[in-house]
């Protein structure tokens, strides 16, 4: 063991005891190896705790934990990391203390060219503390939208439905549209051939959205038939409009399609769409 140490003192440390380059390498990847598995531990502490708490809580107040969780990971991630910083700089015998008491922390940012950063932190804040939109929330943040799988400190992440990952910087968000906010609207346009009787279509499609209010649990309001809304180039159109919890509107949207095919079937309704005629002569 002694041979293992003196070996070690000759390979890390200089001739009078302090650490080489070598030495000053392992450690500081000694720290942040630390830091890493410190920061596991806590996660997950993090999260056995809120688990214990979940099944007491609504479904959305449980969005907004889990966005408060994520913003509290990153924070003791960034704490335990700026940790880490001073401990390597201090090895290199760069008085810390120093510049932290004459710039102060926000001084020190902006030394280092991050006042971007303070900013998307700032913003970060600001989306949360005001709940403009929460882990799981369908939204739109200017041309990028989708459902929001992560809000930290610094960037909100958005998955849209094409499976793509965008990762947007807080202090990039100017507006938002929250669609998971309160009851969606559900609308379908259904065209029917000139030929058809009105007072027919209408009953049908009126047997339609009774069916689908008494069978459908995610309709707040409605299926109402509006009635005959325009006379278009193939057809006449008739509105269906409902009233949904969020991010179900989609789903309302598709069954009153297809019931309403369904009964155009059977009551042989006919839904126009292009022809082409071709007289030989």
């Amino acid at each position: 063991m002694n041979k293992v140490l003196i070996f070690m003192d000759k390979f890390f440390k200089t001739a009078n005891g302090d650490l080489n380059i070598l030495g000053k390498l392992a450690k500081i990847i000694f720290i942040f190896i630390i830091i890493k598995v410190l920061t596991k531990i806590v996660h997950v502490v993090i999260d056995k705790a809120v688990k214990r708490k979940k099944s007491n809580i609504f479904h959305r107040d449980e969005r907004k934990i889990n966005t408060l969780v994520t913003v509290i990971k990153n924070i003791i991630k960034y704490v335990f990391y700026f940790i880490g910083l001073v401990m390597v700089l201090d090895m290199f015998n760069i008085n810390t203390s120093s510049i932290l008491a004459t710039a102060g922390i926000g001084g020190l940012a902006i030394g280092f060219g991050a006042q971007s950063l303070v900013k998307d932190i700032i913003t970060g804040f600001f989306i949360l503390f005001e709940d403009q939109f929460s882990v799981g929330d369908y939204v739109k943040i200017g041309e990028y939208e989708g459902i929001v799988e992560e809000l930290g400190v610094r960037v909100t992440k958005i998955r849209a439905f094409s499976g793509e990952l965008h990762i947007i910087p807080n202090s990039n968000i100017q507006t938002v549209t929250n669609r998971a906010r309160g009851n969606m609207r559900a609308l379908v346009v259904v065209t029917v051939a000139y030929e058809e009787d009105i007072e027919k279509v209408s009953r049908v499609l009126n047997e339609v959205c009774n069916e689908i209010r008494e069978s459908n649990e995610s309709i707040v309001e409605g299926p109402n038939l509006i009635g005959l809304s325009n006379l278009g180039e193939y057809g006449m159109d008739f509105t269906i409009v409902a009233r949904t919890k969020p991010m179900e509107q989609w789903g309302v949207e598709r069954e009153i399609r297809k019931k309403v095919k369904e009964a155009f079937n059977k009551e042989n309704i006919e839904i126009p769409y292009p022809k082409r005629v071709i007289q030989e002569r």
